[in-house]
């Protein structure tokens, strides 16, 4: 079965070591995840079928599944609507009819009659008798050999069918007892945990025996398929925390707690901090007086007050003569941290920067200059701040907003612009979409974590209700009036397809039909395709009250403040996520006045979206929001992960697993202190080499 006898690992057995596997098998099977032998057997079926059982034909019923076995009593090609094969069969207590559209002639001459056959299908409904429409078959030169296990779906791709999966399984697990396959996690960790060991689950997985319980296996809840998961688990939280044990080996700037230019800036701002705010700070500063790189997540929901957190923890590294990098996901929102930190700072006579992708050819080269020379002290900009011709004098902190929207690569180059020797910046990390426990014990276990649970005072809940877009009547009313009360309203469109085009033409259709219907009022437009230096215009206009009513598409969705704006309307609310609906909601409710959001929907709803705006109407609080949308959509979609490559998991999933990460902290740690040896391969096995550096921003 497999050319070699010598005892190795199995994640050391190329796939070309199978039988029926040659090269160009192997490149299909990459495209599954499948590189060696060892990550045959951790690519799992997704549903069973019994084929345990033999029944008889004359107990068939229309819907069901099974195995019969028959003999052949006529076989015909017929030319009705499409050629297709019949073959009628019969086992004594009935009969049955086979049809294939799609046949040879090789397959035609085994069906003479008196030929017996073991066949599998789904029997439905057919002319004159039931049939099965291209069931499996197989011929039998003696008695019925029945399956002794359920047998296996497995995701596939194009060229591989679900008879090679199973037979490159039934190898892998064949090679089970002749090679190594460690088990990283010592019996005596497992021993209250009612999980198999390794091999066990691989088998039961696999190959479950009639009787087991094919809902739970399906559902991933068997024991079997808990066991597996959990080591995931292990495994993602392990390579965070070596990835922090490594980046604490590293030297970083060590900024005094006291600084003259964070209490100038303190003493200007026209406001008190929250308790909250107060709490984090404090927790940002003790990181950065250490000599060791601060990687700390800030969350706080919309309105919360990060970025004057943020600003702060910059005023001690400017106050220490170092250079503050903030990077933001958007031109827009980079360019409303810009507006504010120039408001904070300039008066204090420190320079911020600019650095985007649209700058002209000779702005770009005099910005690029002016950091290299330390003239700026702090850089505000997009993805622009980390490209190759970017040199910092002496990056001290690096600030990045929204730090699920970059991907790995991008933050790592960031980082990296500070790296002196053993020296790493500072980096401190802000979103504002809440992460629940789960994720964030899982995804950013490598971060030290705060939480500005505390919204400033005078803030109110915002009233969210949700319309039928046939009342847009009603709507269009209830702005008006909004507006003849001195209040300023944000109209958001959207459409199903990701597409600027057809956004900003939506918008553009909303602001003809608002213009028309409210002639008085002031109406902007503000859409991802005007040039950055008119949407800035634009905005500058609301915040300043010279604008009633902005319609605009979900650019708007992080980091505009405008606290006049208390009525917001999203049109074709059911098409967004429940994290982006609380993203666009927080535009409102940032002053004292009570604030509403309107959902205007299509109907009919389908269940999801119907769950969705019902969590928006019942609640403001973030990270419940943020949990129901990880129980919704999963965390690849919550994280934004599918750019990153390390919590992409292939058999744990957060939401359905969150009841073991507390065992999974523990047991990580256990590993850590106790059997640090395995902790390299548990790495290996679900991480891979290639991959165990993304985490390390």
């Amino acid at each position: 079965m497999v050319a070699t006898t010598t005892r190795s690992s199995l994640d050391a057995l190329p796939l070309t070591k199978l039988k029926g596997v040659g090269a160009a098998v192997a490149e299909k099977l990459a495209t599954l995840g499948m590189h060696n032998v060892q990550d045959v057997l951790f690519h799992l079926p997704f549903r069973y079928q019994d084929r345990t059982t033999l029944s008889k034909v004359g107990s068939l019923r229309p819907g069901s599944e099974a195995v019969i076995a028959v003999e052949v009593v006529l076989a015909d090609v017929v030319f009705r609507k499409r050629r297709s094969l019949l073959v009628r069969v019969n086992d004594g207590t009935g009969s049955l009819m086979l049809r294939f559209f799609h046949f040879s002639q090789t397959q035609v001459k085994q069906f003479t009659p008196g030929t017996r056959l073991q066949c599998f299908g789904e029997v439905r409904r057919g002319p004159g008798m039931l049939e099965m429409v291209h069931p499996e078959y197989r011929l039998q030169t003696q008695g019925a050999a029945l399956e002794d296990t359920l047998t296996p779906f497995y995701p596939t791709t194009e060229g591989v069918q679900q008879p090679t999966l199973r037979k490159l399984t039934d190898q892998a697990l064949g090679l089970l007892d002749a090679h190594a396959l460690k088990d990283w996690l010592p019996g005596e960790l497992l021993r209250n945990s009612n999980m198999p060991d390794l091999v066990s689950a691989l088998k039961m997985v696999h190959r479950p025996t009639p009787g087991a319980d094919v809902s739970a296996l399906m559902s991933g809840m068997h024991p079997a398929h808990r066991r597996l998961a959990f080591e995931e688990l292990i495994a993602h939280r392990l390579g965070l925390r070596l990835l922090r044990v490594q980046a604490q080996r590293n030297d970083a700037p060590k900024f005094p707690l006291q600084s003259d230019v964070a209490e100038q800036l303190q003493a200007s701002l026209s406001f008190a901090l929250t308790g909250a705010q107060q709490r984090v700070l404090d927790e940002v500063l003790q990181d950065m007086s250490t000599g060791e790189p601060m990687l700390r997540l800030v969350q706080g929901d919309v309105g919360a007050g990060k970025t004057i957190v943020a600003a702060l923890a910059a005023a001690h590294a400017v106050s220490a003569g170092y250079q503050v990098a903030l990077m933001a996901p958007t031109e827009i929102l980079a360019e409303q941290h810009l507006l504010n930190f120039s408001d904070w700072f300039e008066s204090l006579g420190i320079n911020v920067g600019w650095l985007s992708g649209k700058l002209r050819v000779a702005q770009r080269r005099s910005a690029i200059e002016a950091v290299a020379m330390g003239q700026q002290r702090i850089v505000v900009g997009t993805h622009a701040l980390f490209q190759n011709d970017v040199e910092f004098e002496n990056l001290g902190l690096a600030i990045i907003d929204e730090q699920h929207r970059f991907g790995v690569h991008q933050r790592m180059a960031l980082r990296n612009k500070g790296a002196n020797e053993n020296s790493l910046p500072h980096q401190l990390i802000m979103t504002a979409t809440p992460i629940p426990r789960t994720l964030a014990m899982t995804a950013y276990a490598d971060l030290d974590c705060s939480i500005i649970d505390e919204l400033p005072p005078g803030r109110k809940p915002v009233n969210t209700v949700a319309m039928e877009s046939a009342r847009r009547g009603d709507v269009v009313s209830g702005v008006g009036k909004a507006i003849a009360e001195g209040r300023q309203v944000y109209w958001v469109c959207t459409l199903i397809e990701e597409s600027e085009t057809l956004q900003a033409e939506a918008a553009e259709d909303t602001i003809a039909m608002l213009s028309e219907l409210l002639p008085e009022s002031r109406i902007g437009l503000v859409h991802g395709r005007l040039k950055s230096r008119d949407k800035d215009a634009i905005m500058q206009q609301f915040k300043a009250q010279e604008l009633d009513l902005l319609v605009a598409t979900t650019v708007i969705e992080v980091g505009v403040d405008v606290p006049n704006a208390s009525l917001m309307v999203i049109e074709n609310a059911e098409r967004l996520g429940l994290s982006q609906l609380h993203q666009l909601r927080g535009r409102v409710g940032r002053g004292s006045a009570q604030s509403s959001c309107i959902l205007l929907y299509q109907a009919p709803l389908s269940q999801n979206a119907k769950e969705r705006i019902s969590i928006m109407r019942k609640t403001n609080d973030g990270f419940v929001i943020a949990q129901k949308d990880l129980d919704l959509r999963g965390a690849g979609e919550v994280l934004g992960t599918r750019q990153t490559g390390l919590a992409e998991f292939r058999i744990a999933e957060l939401g359905r697993d969150n009841d073991m990460l507390d065992d999974v902290s523990e047991i990580s740690d256990q590993l850590l202190a106790n059997w640090p040896d395995n902790v390299k391969g548990l790495i290996r096995r679900w991480i891979g080499e290639e991959r165990k550096d993304y985490g390390g921003v």
